[in-house]
This record gives structure tokens, C-alpha cells and sequence, in this order.
């Protein structure tokens, strides 16, 4: 069994319980409201906006002997660039408000997980935070293009009010191929253990952030 199927295999538990948080199987079939979606998209500015940090201290923390893995980072660097000005465009686009979104605070639950992200980098393995990567692009892989649809034709928005989603789900694709490539070159025990071990708590964190999301809608209501 190669890592990546093994990181597969031993991520399969928290995955299923991040697949049966109700706010994302509603999202997948369009089910959720607009103040939901913009809640969502708050939430994504948030931890994208560290995006571009995280990795470039990722790839400043990581050893010699994973100098291929620092070239593969800067790759990661150049296609996220940008990406949290994408999310703002479209809040604007569906009727919310990107400049108190920009100045705003995020949810305890987005904070957690972007201090966790930061810990794994600064603080134990930098090679950790690939397990972050994994959740996050393999999540759009499964959902970002099925939900942007679903959600545009129940909301009636326009294709411009989900680039964030609509990209994500369609870049990913290949981002994940790329991202087995460089899972299956890693041979240090503690390496794999960093990234599995990270993934495992990053299906829980950023679950929470829908949770989150879920549970204010319902106080709201």
C-alpha cells in the first residue's frame, strides 16, 4: 500500500463523519439559505487568507533533504494567489458585504483550525500541514462543483457569485493528483505520521466551521 492510499484508508472515519454534518449534505443538494451561503463564504475568507503564509512557512521550515517537496510548495504558492479576493467578489455579487467581511472576525471554529495549521507548521513538523491540504482540496474534489450548482439554481444567483466554488472544485482535480504524487515520495515515518495526523484533526476542525455556521442559523431562526 502506498502512503497516499494508506492516508486515504486511515483518514476514512473522520472523513464519513465530516460527510454527515447536515449544513454540507444540504449544501450538496442546494438546500441552505443565503444568509448561509454568505456565512459560508465569511468563514472561507477567513482561513484562505492564511493560505499564502502558511505555505511559504512551510516551505522556509522544511529541511534540506525535502528540498523537492519545497519546490512542489512554491508551485502550491503560485496557484493560490489571490484566492481569498475571489471569495469578496463573490459576497459582493450576492448581495453581502465584502469590506466588513475583510475587517470582520472570523467564528471560534475557523480560528481554531487556522491556529491549528499555524502550529503544525511553526511549532511540530511543517511536513504536517500537506494533511490540511488534503482535506481541504480533496473536499472540493467531492463537493465544490455539486454544491455551487445546486445552491445557484435554489438561490437563483448568477454563475458570478461562485468563482471560489466553481474553480475550486474544477483546479482541485488535478491539485489532488499532484498532491498523490508528492504524498507517495515521502519515506520518513514522522513525516507520514505529521500529515496523517494532521488530516485526521483538520476533518474535525473544519467540520466544525459548518457546524458553526448551522447552529447560529438555528439561534437566528
Amino acid at each position: 500500500m502506498s502512503f497516499f492510499q494508506r492516508l486515504i484508508a486511515d483518514t476514512e472515519g473522520q472523513r464519513d463523519e465530516f460527510l454527515s454534518i447536515p449544513l454540507l449534505r444540504q449544501g450538496i443538494s442546494g438546500e441552505i439559505t443565503l444568509q448561509q451561503y454568505l456565512a459560508f463564504l465569511g468563514e472561507a475568507y477567513h482561513h484562505v487568507k492564511h493560505t499564502l503564509p502558511l505555505l511559504m512557512a512551510c516551505g522556509a521550515r522544511l529541511p534540506e533533504r525535502l528540498e523537492w517537496l519545497r519546490e512542489a510548495v512554491s508551485h502550491y504558492i503560485e496557484e493560490e494567489t489571490g484566492h481569498q479576493e475571489w471569495i469578496l467578489n463573490d459576497i459582493r455579487h450576492a448581495g453581502g458585504d465584502p469590506e466588513a467581511v475583510r475587517h470582520g472576525q472570523p467564528s471560534l471554529a475557523t480560528e481554531l483550525m487556522v491556529s491549528y495549521a499555524w502550529d503544525t507548521v511553526q511549532r511540530r513538523n511543517p511536513v504536517g500541514f500537506f494533511g490540511m491540504v488534503l482535506v481541504l482540496e480533496g473536499t472540493s474534489v467531492r463537493l465544490a462543483t455539486q454544491a455551487a450548482e445546486a445552491i445557484r439554481k435554489r438561490l437563483g444567483l448568477g454563475q458570478e457569485c461562485f468563482s471560489y466554488l466553481t474553480s475550486h472544485g474544477s483546479l482541485d482535480i488535478g491539485h489532488l493528483e499532484f498532491f498523490e504524487g508528492l504524498m507517495d515520495r515521502l519515506e520518513d515515518p514522522d513525516d507520514q505520521n505529521a500529515v496523517l495526523h494532521c488530516a485526521q484533526v483538520m476533518y474535525r476542525l473544519y467540520g466544525d466551521i459548518f457546524r458553526t455556521i448551522d447552529n447560529s442559523e438555528r439561534l437566528v431562526a
